[in-house]
C-alpha cells in the first residue's frame, strides 16, 4: 500500500472530515506539514495553509514564513500567516515557552474559524505522526498523567469545538521523509529540533534512542499498546459512570456521597480521582480527601473552585461562591455571608436591653456555638427545639403547625452548629442557643437583601 492509499483510508476509517469540507492545515514548513499538503492537494481537498511565525528563531522563523508563501502559491490556495511575540505572552501569562506558542496558535485557529468570510472552514488539520504518539505516550507515562495520557494522541480532539483532525497519526516519521524525497518535494529543518532543551526533544534524540538499543520493538509495542488502552479506558468510563451514578446524589447546586459507601470501594484512589479533579481537586489533594472522611463533622478542604465539607455521615461537594451554593460554610471571623438574594450579618455584642420582635433578627448565646457554622437549606429528617419546649419537633412538622406553604418551605434555610440547629431563619431559634440571666456576650444574627 502507499502512503496517499493508507492516508485516504485512515480519514475514511475514523470519518475524520470528507471532500466537501473545507480544510485549514497547520503548516510550519517542516517535512511533516508539507507532506500532509501534497497529500490534501493529490486527494483533491479543498484546503487552506495557516502559518505561525513565533519568532523564536529570528531570521530562521521569517524564512519559514516566506517559504510557505511560496507553498501556497505552488498549490493556487490561500495562506494565513501570523507573528506573535511569544516570549512576552510567556512572561505575561507565567508559562514557558512551549505552552505559550501552543495557546497562542489554538487561540489564533480560533479566531480563523469563527471569523471566517465565504465558505466556512469545517476542520482544522495538523500533522502529527505516529513518533509523535510514541513520544507523547512515553512522556505522558513519567509525568503521571494516567490512563487518560496513555491512549496518546487522537485523530479527533474536542479543542475548537471538535473541528482538530490528525489524519497522519497513523504514518512513521521515515514514511513521510521518504514520500517527500520521492516526490522530490522540498522542506524547512527547524534547528531547535536539535536541542534537547525542551522535553519533547529530550525524549526524542536522547530518551527514545537509549530505549530502543534494549527494546528494539519498543516503537511498534507503544503504538499497538495505544489501541488497547483505548479499549481499556472504555471499559473503565462504563465502570466509573456505573459507581457514580450509584455513589453521588445531586441536590440542588451540591452533590452529597456517603461516606460509609465512599470508603468500601476498590481501588478508592481511582474513584477520588474521577469524583473530585472535575470539581478542581488536584491529585495531590486525593490523600487529605480520603484523610477527611475520617475526621470531624464540619471539617472541610477546597480547591479553587469548590469546597468539600464533612457534615455527619456526608461529604457535601458546593460552590465557593456562597451566592450559589446550598451549603456555605461560616468561620469565627465571617461577619457577612451572601446566601440566595440576601445576606446574613454576623456580630458579637452584649444582651440588648429590648428584644426585637422582628423576625429576621435573634440574639443567640455565643458561649453554645461551635465553629464553623454551616448555613444551609432545610431537608426532611431535620428538626429542633424550639424557643420555649424541652421536645424536639421536626421541621417538616413546624412548618405545618405555621401553616407555610410549599413555596414558603421551599426558602427556608438553617443555621447549624456542631449538628444542631441554631437558628430556623425567619422563624425562630432553638431552645438551646437561648440567652439567659448569666449571659455575657450573644451573636447577633441579622438578615438583610
Amino acid at each position: 500500500m502507499s502512503l496517499p492509499s493508507d492516508f485516504i483510508d485512515f480519514i475514511k476509517n475514523k470519518s475524520l472530515f470528507d471532500v466537501k469540507e473545507r480544510l485549514l492545515i497547520a503548516v510550519s514548513g517542516g517535512v511533516d506539514s508539507v507532506v500532509l499538503c501534497e497529500l490534501c492537494h493529490r486527494s483533491g481537498f479543498d484546503f487552506v495553509i495557516a502559518h505561525c511565525n513565533f519568532g523564536l528563531r529570528g531570521k530562521e522563523s521569517d524564512d519559514d514564513a516566506l517559504f510557505v508563501e511560496e507553498m501556497g502559491k505552488r498549490y493556487a490556495v490561500e495562506v494565513k500567516s501570523v507573528k506573535f511575540d511569544t516570549l512576552l505572552y510567556a512572561e505575561e501569562n507565567k508559562v514557558n515557552t512551549q505552552i505559550a506558542a501552543r495557546d497562542l496558535r489554538y487561540n489564533w485557529f480560533n479566531e480563523i474559524i469563527t471569523s471566517a468570510k465565504g465558505k466556512k472552514i469545517q476542520k482544522i488539520l495538523t500533522a502529527h505522526h505516529a513518533d509523535d504518539n510514541i513520544e507523547t505516550i512515553l512522556m505522558n507515562f513519567l509525568k503521571g498523567t494516567g490512563i487518560n495520557g496513555l491512549q496518546g494522541i487522537q485523530p479527533k480532539d474536542a479543542g475548537i469545538g471538535g473541528k482538530i483532525t490528525r489524519p497522519l497519526l497513523f504514518a512513521r516519521k521515515d514514511q513521510l521523509v521518504e514520500f517527500a524525497r520521492e516526490n522530490q518535494l522540498s522542506w524547512r529543518d527547524d534547528s531547535s529540533n536539535e536541542s534537547s532543551k525542551y522535553t519533547r526533544n529530550f525524549c526524542r534524540n536522547e530518551l527514545l534512542p537509549a530505549v530502543r538499543k534494549i527494546f528494539p520493538q519498543a516503537d511498534h509495542n507503544m503504538l499497538h499498546n495505544i489501541d488497547r488502552m483505548r479499549e481499556v479506558k472504555y471499559l473503565y468510563d462504563l465502570s466509573i459512570k456505573q459507581i457514580i451514578q450509584k455513589l453521588v446524589v445531586y441536590e440542588g447546586e451540591h452533590f452529597r456521597i456517603p461516606i460509609l459507601k465512599l470508603l468500601k470501594l476498590v481501588p478508592l484512589h481511582s474513584v477520588l480521582f474521577e469524583i473530585f479533579t472535575p470539581f478542581g481537586f488536584s491529585v495531590h489533594q486525593l490523600g487529605e480527601i480520603e484523610k477527611l472522611c475520617h475526621a470531624d463533622s464540619g471539617k472541610y478542604i477546597q480547591s479553587d473552585t469548590h469546597r468539600i465539607l464533612n457534615n455527619r455521615k456526608w461529604l457535601i461537594i458546593s460552590r465557593i461562591d456562597s451566592s450559589s451554593s446550598d451549603i456555605i460554610i461560616i468561620n469565627e471571623n465571617d461577619a457577612k455571608v451572601n446566601f440566595g438574594t440576601q445576606k446574613l450579618l454576623i456580630t458579637i455584642s452584649e444582651p440588648p436591653q429590648k428584644f426585637d420582635s422582628d423576625l429576621s433578627i435573634v440574639h443567640v448565646n455565643v458561649n453554645d456555638i461551635k465553629y464553623p457554622l454551616l448555613l444551609r437549606k432545610w431537608k426532611q429528617g431535620d428538626y429542633f427545639y424550639p424557643l420555649g419546649m424541652q421536645k424536639k419537633k421536626k421541621l417538616s412538622r413546624f412548618f405545618i403547625d405555621n401553616k407555610l406553604s410549599l413555596t414558603e418551605k421551599e426558602k427556608i434555610w438553617v443555621l447549624e452548629s456542631n449538628k444542631k440547629i441554631v437558628w430556623v431563619l425567619g422563624l425562630r431559634i432553638d431552645d438551646r442557643f437561648k440567652i439567659t440571666p448569666t449571659t455575657k456576650n450573644v451573636l447577633k444574627l441579622s438578615i438583610t437583601e
